[in-house]
């Protein structure tokens, strides 16, 4: 394996106090070393910056402003980042200490593609106990688009000359970005590749994730991304979206019921 490869991580943050430490230090403590790291803080007004100050030696870039918001900040980290795959793991979520090392044996096995990523994901909670683990096999765009729309982004690396080419993301999207992104990335028959063996990263899952607090409007805006890009009417995808949301539904009026 080649160690001269840049890799770009993003971290964007925003009074994640609570978890940007591990989040820091899982990016840091990586066995693979020729990394660029770009933190990118919304302006956090808990002890978030006060934790990154104990690191900033560490992290190339630290901005530290008010943005539009995560997909604005993560932006600003891909146009600085220089290295040959960029991606992103948000101030909640782990990557695992050989995600990066196992990501760049892919990449030297594999230097066509657009999108690499980890297959099996951990789902932990707030103290990091595992959940469950998410596997996610995308063998094409068409499979995202019309099969199942759901994605590993976590540990997940992208060419960052073809993110620079598509202009990044979308920063009008607010919760799926990642989805977009991975299909436009895919358009013109662009490959992407797999790790199979373990998990190379971790999905927090609690009470204020954005994807939490608003599902239903995560479910609306998945919608909106897969008729942008051409999914079919009444493909699986959208179906299984409709299914989810008429089950979200009825769970909250099940629970205002029981409220009143």
């Amino acid at each position: 394996m080649k160690k001269d490869i840049k890799i770009s991580i993003i971290t964007p943050s925003y009074n994640q106090g609570e978890f940007i430490e591990q989040t820091i230090l899982s990016v840091l403590n990586q066995t693979y070393k020729n990394i660029e790291y770009i933190l990118v803080d919304g302006g956090s007004s808990d002890n978030t910056m006060e934790i990154i100050d104990c690191y900033k030696d560490r992290i190339d870039i630290v901005i530290h402003e008010k943005d539009k918001g995560q997909s604005d900040a993560i932006n600003k980290g891909f146009n600085l980042a220089t290295g040959e795959l960029v991606g992103w793991i948000n101030s909640d979520d782990l990557l695992y200490l050989d995600c990066v090392e196992k990501i760049v044996e892919l990449y030297c096995k594999y230097p066509d593609g657009s999108i690499y990523y980890p297959i099996i994901l951990d789902c932990i909670d707030r103290e990091g106990k595992l959940l469950c683990k998410s596997i996610r096999n995308i063998p094409n765009r068409n499979y995202l688009l019309n099969k199942n729309y759901s994605i590993n982004q976590q540990g997940s690396f992208y060419n960052n000359q073809l993110v620079k080419k598509i202009g990044y993301l979308d920063d009008s999207i607010y919760y799926s970005m990642d989805l977009d992104l991975w299909l436009r990335l895919l358009n013109e028959n662009n490959k992407i590749y797999s790790y199979e063996s373990h998990a190379l990263s971790a999905f927090r899952i609690w009470e204020d994730t954005k994807t939490t607090r608003g599902a239903i409007h995560f479910l609306k805006n998945t919608k909106e991304v897969l008729d942008r890009q051409g999914a079919k009417k009444f493909s699986k995808a959208k179906l299984h979206l409709f299914y989810i949301a008429c089950r979200t539904w009825a769970g909250k009026i099940k629970h205002r019921i029981l409220k009143d």
